[in-house]
């Protein structure tokens, strides 16, 4: 029988002091903590991600998202008023020149409204795309890049106050430049060093790429009593033929696949047929991962410690299952792990 209680999004909720959310990134990136959580055993082991090396083994692969995060936060001024305005802009509509972006302040900014950025490029706020989010429109023949460039930054969650980090670490080392198309980083990646990467080739785990262009859909407040009717926004991801054939090969020499961050995990799951098998390919998946999920393409998991009722956490909760991960996220606060983008990771395998 279906448990529906299960589904109620205060399953999914845990107390976390302020000063517990990490502010700004480990010195070195991985000397952040790394909490290794068996799905079967019960007690995690508490350890460094520098240490990741003694938890995997050869033969296993590790799934990399190599999106690299563009400068989306456009900040401008209305005209005529001179009235400060952020334009966060999401993703191209159909249109060259259209993009959808977030709007603040919205309700000071109706259709027709123009904003001039840091360069005198002038900008025009259109209707709404749904959801709170609200055409915007370039100047015909604009360069995208070069303007978000020159005039955008990068834009860091709300909770990290200051929104400013040390140069390139809201970046993985492997972000890939034409892949420049995400709002958030896949911070699972983070936590990577090009060191730490050839150790674990050197000892057998290889590494592969796909992209997830990191949009609304996975950092989209869940807002409904049951998650089950919370609505996912579709995200651009791509496999290619090489990275399907490897992990094709690791399963069939008995080894495991690591998906590094829960957007690798929707990538893979959303290209796997029922047999576990990836297809190469681009899609938009808006796959929704909660408890009672069969993965078909994931054997480990290396993740963040997400927001309280985040889509991010139920898929953890999916993975680990729900009585488990709630209880290491208790132990995690517990021993003042830190949260979050800049935070620790967590190993599930």
């Amino acid at each position: 029988m279906e448990n529906r209680d299960l589904y109620k999004v205060d399953n999914f909720d845990y107390e976390l002091p302020d000063e517990l959310i990490a502010q700004s990134p480990a010195e070195r990136r991985d000397e952040s903590r790394l909490m290794v959580l068996s799905r079967t055993a019960e007690a995690p082991i508490h350890a460094r991600f520098s240490d990741l090396p003694a938890y995997l083994r050869a033969g296993d692969l590790l799934v990399l998202n190599d999106t690299r995060v563009f400068n989306a936060r456009l900040l401008g001024r209305k005209i005529p008023t001179g009235a400060s305005v952020e334009l966060f802009c999401i993703e191209r509509a159909e249109e060259p020149c259209v993009w959808k972006a977030l709007v603040r302040p919205g309700r000071k900014l109706p259709p027709g409204a123009e904003v001039e950025l840091a360069d005198g490029t002038i900008v025009k706020v259109g209707g709404r795309a749904g959801d709170g989010v609200r055409y915007v429109t370039l100047p015909e023949g604009a360069d995208a890049s070069g303007l978000f460039e020159r005039c955008g930054e990068l834009p860091l969650p709300p909770y990290i106050r200051g929104g400013k980090a040390p140069p390139g670490r809201y970046q993985t080392v492997y972000a890939r430049r034409e892949n420049d198309r995400s709002v958030a980083a896949p911070t699972a990646g983070l936590h990577f060093t090009e060191e730490l990467l050839a150790s674990l080739a050197r000892a057998g785990t290889e590494h592969v790429f796909i992209s997830l262009d990191v949009g609304l859909g996975t950092f989209r407040p869940v807002k409904a009593e049951d998650v089950r009717e919370h609505h996912m926004h579709s995200e651009r991801c791509r496999v290619d033929e090489s990275a399907a054939e490897a992990v094709a090969r690791t399963r069939r020499s008995g080894g495991r696949v690591v998906a590094v961050g829960t957007t690798v995990v929707r990538t893979l799951e959303s290209f796997a047929d029922e047999n576990g098998v990836i297809v190469p390919g681009e899609r938009a998946t808006d796959i929704f991962i909660t408890p009672g999920y069969k993965f078909k393409a994931v054997d480990a998991l290396i993740t963040n410690f997400h927001l309280p009722r985040s889509t991010l956490l139920m898929l953890a909760s999916a993975f680990a299952g729900h009585e488990r991960i709630m209880a290491a996220y208790a132990e995690a606060v517990r021993e003042r792990y830190r949260f979050f983008s800049f935070g620790d990771a967590m190993l599930i395998a």
